[in-house]
């Protein structure tokens, strides 16, 4: 199977899982919801940075080596295995001792049991890390929709199950976990591989001289990506803490869609031209343009009809989280920015900058936040938004040094997309604002959301975007 085959037959199933699971947990947030408060929701945002520190541990560096290497064996694969296995039980061992000073550290008791509970999901998820790193290393997205679908339904349908019985935040915790250990079984069902009785202390070594740098850089990514969380828990109410995450997390869910699900692709393609440098920033442009195409309108009309959207599916007493998600929606626009360009240097095995750029961004962060955190939520996520524009630069500069893509070239790649979303964005503003506003809110979602989509794709057409050409290429020809 040819290059440009595989990538295609594996971004059509990583949009294939990535739709799929975002689909059955969005319908599943959408009547958790409706059945749970906001600050119950909050409860959970609060250990997510726990969550994610762990998650984090177990699959990025050393995975990713497993992933970008060549001429493995299967001492590489169980020594890693093992590897990831001892590092859940540390980490779970950590958070089981001091879960009770967490929760002294928010004034919220139940969070002692809900973080023993959830994050037992670490030790789950190292059985399986592995295994979903060799899937992806083949470009086997197939069998990780075959799995992962499944499980995110059964999960979801325990969860609701359980806050109809009343069982509140305890519904969420479970969902989670029994979700992780779905996806384990199935994992070492399918993929065929289970670890030797070795560990290379050699080939460990060789792994984690790449993987530790990328390990620690996505660790400050992650606790900066949530160090929101920590403050808003620590200084506001669990609500607020919940409207926040709900925002989040509808900023992410085209977000993820997209991007993420094109990231899993794209690292293990590129990786394959890491050496064709002209092919390699061939791609990378043709890449960038194609999602920023997609993402940015569908971001500005979810901004625009946040309101009625927000209303229609979680019901009035989520519409706290309304502003948080309009603001969220600018940072989402460069996020894909941020993750090819950074990719970029992974693909190059250049960890160390990775790690450089990260902890210059997190310092920026950490000042920005000190700044604002007095002023109020608004003020801090405006300052995420300032960030967001600064780290791209930072990220950008190394890809016009290796690829010869500079942030300025980038930045004259998608200027035409930002203008017709914003331009369209506007217009949709101003129908619902004085048109629509009155009718019911599936009324101002759909007809705000077909005539912005109609316009969009129009106004492209007539001025001939090629990335519209080229999405239909992908699309709709063999």
């Amino acid at each position: 199977m040819s290059l440009k085959k595989q990538a295609t037959f594996g971004l059509v199933w990583t949009y294939a899982q990535q739709f799929g699971n975002q689909l059955v947990g969005f319908g599943v947030s959408i009547i958790l919801a409706r059945l749970l408060t906001p600050a119950e929701f909050g409860l959970i945002g609060m250990i997510a940075i726990f969550v994610a520190v762990g998650n984090t541990l177990l699959h990025s560096g050393l995975n990713k080596s497993l992933i970008r290497s060549e001429d493995l064996n299967n001492e590489d694969y169980s020594t890693i295995f093992y590897y990831n296995l001892i590092v859940s039980l540390i980490i779970y061992f950590l958070i089981f001792i001091t879960a009770p000073y967490i929760a002294i550290f928010y004034e919220q008791p139940k969070l002692t049991g809900i973080l023993r509970v959830y994050c037992l999901s670490f030790i789950v998820t190292a059985f399986s890390a592995v295994q979903l790193a060799r899937l992806t290393k083949k470009l086997d997205f197939k069998t990780q929709t075959i799995i992962s679908i499944p499980s995110a339904i059964v999960g979801g349908g325990i969860g609701i199950y359980m806050a109809f019985a009343g069982y509140g935040v305890w519904s969420l915790v479970w969902s989670s976990l029994f979700s992780s250990i779905l996806n384990t079984v199935q994992l070492w069902i399918y993929s065929k591989w289970s670890p030797e009785l070795c560990f290379n202390t050699h080939k460990f070594r060789s792994h984690f001289k790449y993987g530790y740098k990328l390990t620690i850089s996505e660790l400050l990514d992650k606790v900066f990506s949530n160090i929101f969380l920590i403050v808003i828990g620590k200084y506001f109410s669990p609500a607020q803490v919940g409207f926040y995450t709900r925002a989040e997390t509808m900023k992410q869910l085209p977000v993820n869609n997209l991007t993420n699900a094109l990231d899993r692709v794209t690292f293990p393609l590129f990786v394959v031209i890491q050496n064709d440098d002209v092919q390699l920033k061939r791609v990378y442009k043709k890449l960038i343009k194609i999602v920023v195409f997609v993402l940015t309108p569908v971001l500005t009309f979810l901004a625009v009809l946040a309101e009625p959207t927000f209303s229609l599916l979680f019901t009035d007493k989520w519409l706290p989280a309304v502003p948080y998600f309009q603001i969220l929606c600018i940072t989402g626009v460069l996020l894909p920015l941020h993750s090819y360009n950074l990719n970029i240097l992974n693909v190059k095995g250049r960890s160390d900058l990775f790690l450089k750029i990260e902890v210059l961004k997190k310092g920026l962060i950490l000042i920005t936040l000190l700044i604002t955190v007095r002023l109020g939520i608004i003020p801090m996520l405006i300052g995420q938004v300032i960030i967001s524009i600064l780290a791209f630069f930072v990220n950008a500069q190394y890809t016009g040094k290796f690829i010869g893509y500079s942030a300025i070239q980038q930045l004259k790649d998608v200027l035409p997309t930002f203008l017709l979303s914003i331009i369209v964005g506007a217009i949709v503003f101003f129908l619902d604002r004085y048109q629509l506003n009155s009718n019911f809110d599936i009324i101002r979602v759909l007809m705000g959301g077909i005539i912005g989509l109609s316009l969009y794709l129009l106004s492209a057409f007539l001025l001939k975007f090629e990335s519209l050409n080229e999405l239909y290429n992908l699309i709709l020809k063999k």
